[in-house]
Parts: C-alpha cells; structure tokens; sequence
C-alpha cells in the first residue's frame, strides 16, 4: 500500500508525478493519493494514476483539499485514515 501525495497545479499532477509513476513499477499494490488544490479538486488524477499503473490497484477513497484548508484539515485528514479501515 503507497500513499502518494502532490499538488494539483493547472488541473493536473506536476509533470513529476508523470516521471515517477514511469520510474516505479506498482504492479500489485495499491496507490491511495492525496492532493491540495486551489479550487479542481482531483481533477482526473485518480484515473490518470491508473492508466499510468494499470497493474495497480488505485483507491477510489482519494483525499483533496484546498490550499486555503490545509491549516485546518487535521481533523479530516485523521477521518479520511480512519475510513479507509487499514489493518494494522
């Protein structure tokens, strides 16, 4: 199980996001991402993820949250880990 976490920056995930998921094979794991926008939420990326790692599973239990929350967001970030049931 990956957490990967990046920026929305211009409805999509920095163009270094692209170059990992090409350097690292993820086949049979599972991907869960989580963003911070300015107002796109996920914008694709979930899906744009999986095309990229086809072999993976990507978690449709994604986090996003806006620039202007993250201060604020501890709380919900501790609700998100908390539903995703992860065994110990």
């Amino acid at each position: 199980m990956i957490f990967v976490g990046y920026p929305i920056w211009w409805y999509d995930m920095p163009s270094i996001m692209y170059t990992f998921f090409e350097q690292y094979d993820f086949a049979g794991k599972t991907i869960i991402p989580f963003t911070t926008h300015g107002g796109s939420q996920l914008s694709g990326t979930v899906e744009t993820i999986a095309e990229l790692e086809p072999d993976a599973t990507v978690s449709d239990q994604a986090y996003t949250v806006s620039r202007n929350d993250v201060t604020d967001a501890a709380s919900e970030v501790v609700e998100w880990i908390s539903s995703l049931n992860l065994s110990e």
